[in-house]
């Protein structure tokens, strides 16, 4: 459980850098224009998110996680509910997928 609080301290440090975006539109624009090096999506997101956003990620070569709650991750940003958010900085997506890695969140990586 540690983990899940150091993944979303992350997600927070990032979000004060500006490395974050989130929400649906911003998050698939990211993906789209190549700035995106992690996608994830809250567990409680609809399938239909999920979908389009596994689809989208695999397309672009993108990892996407499915992780936490939309209040776990709209709280660790400061905001309100979040189903979605793309990290946009190669180093601390690196570092949340191996939070990620050791706490088992679910994967579909496309390399």
């Amino acid at each position: 459980m540690a983990d899940n609080k150091r993944l979303l301290s992350l997600v927070g440090l990032a979000t004060r850098a500006r490395k974050v975006v989130s929400g649906e539109f911003s998050t698939e624009k990211s993906v789209k224009s190549g700035r995106s090096h992690l996608v994830i999506v809250s567990e409680e997101a609809s399938d239909n998110t999920k979908k389009k956003f596994t689809n989208m990620c695999t397309y672009y070569k993108v990892p996407i996680y499915l992780f936490g709650t939309k209040d776990e991750l709209g709280h660790a940003m400061g905001q309100e509910f979040r189903a979605s958010l793309s990290v946009e900085d190669a180093g601390f997506a690196k570092s949340m997928v191996e939070r990620m890695n050791i706490n088992g969140g679910s994967l579909n990586e496309s390399k």
